[in-house]
């Protein structure tokens, strides 16, 4: 069966390769440093995303959209995670994104922060050094979002004049990654609203 998430995918299988590349030389990086990955070895995206600090806003748009069960199941995901900051950046659109009747948009909306795969801001970063330049990647709504780097900071957008950098640590879960980011990437429709 041919998906649409093929080429992400192959991707993501190239990319998750690097996880294995040896991690113990990196015990000296900062934990602040937004291309070090922390390690939750037993626990899953739902319950680690509970636990972070500058997610509580997230953490209510998940619950709101119903979409909690995807991050406590067995699927491997990364999950562009925008944190409080980048969420209260909305303004009211944001608070009207959680009311019921917006759930769909809300969705859809969160989705495209959604990506298939265990990725890692290193995985990402190694994926755009090893190419000569930026990364494109399928999300779970069927957008594309673009990783690119300037110097050592990494960036994404979703080529609709949205775009962010890597805030804090990620933190890998059992079953994927959550990668702190500071603005919310809006569709080209949610942007105009």
């Amino acid at each position: 069966m041919k998906s649409r998430f093929a080429k992400p995918m192959t991707l993501a299988v190239a990319i998750s390769g690097f996880a294995l590349l040896p991690a113990c030389s990196n015990e000296t990086e900062e934990p602040d440093n937004p291309a070090a990955t922390q390690e939750e070895g037993t626990r899953t995206m739902a319950a680690s995303l509970g636990e972070l600090p500058d997610m509580a806003l997230l953490n209510g748009a998940i619950s709101s959209a119903e979409l909690g069960s995807v991050f406590d199941g067995p699927g491997s995901y990364t999950l562009l995670a925008p944190n409080d900051k980048a969420f209260e950046a909305l303004g009211e659109r944001g608070k009207v994104l959680l009311q019921e009747e917006q759930r769909p948009v809300l969705v859809g909306l969160l989705r495209e922060h959604i990506l298939p795969g265990h990725l890692t801001p290193e995985n990402i970063a190694k994926a755009i050094d090893d190419r000569g330049g930026d990364v494109t990647m399928t999300t779970l709504g069927g957008g594309e979002v673009t990783f690119s780097k300037n110097g050592d900071d990494v960036t994404v957008s979703n080529g609709n004049g949205s775009s962010a950098s890597f805030a804090s640590s990620a933190t890998a879960a059992t079953n994927g990654v959550i990668i702190p980011i500071d603005t919310v990437l809006v569709p080209n429709e949610q942007s105009q609203g």
